[in-house]
């Protein structure tokens, strides 16, 4: 257990005013635009998602979220990954 600290009526001596550094509260709580919808996923890709959510301390709809925003910019953006034809299974 940690002691008491005793506080005493001394002069503090020279105190510098530090500048606000800290961000407004409307910067701290951004949220995205959202859509609710629903989708059936498979079991074994809620379960990786779920691991992976615990490990970084996040939600893992949140991560899912942010997977399907990078995928849609990238094929969003006409200069994104290169559009290979599938081969058709014949």
């Amino acid at each position: 257990m940690s002691r008491k600290i005793k506080y005493t009526d001394e002069d503090l001596g020279e105190v510098r005013v530090i500048p606000d550094f800290l961000p407004p509260p409307e910067e701290l709580a951004f949220r995205d635009d959202t859509v609710k919808v629903t989708i059936s996923l498979s079991q074994s890709s809620v379960d990786f998602f779920k691991r992976e959510a615990k490990k970084q301390n996040t939600q893992y709809q949140k991560m899912i979220r942010r997977l399907l925003d990078a995928y849609s910019a990238a094929y969003s953006d006409r200069s994104g990954p290169s559009k290979k034809k599938r081969k058709s299974a014949s």
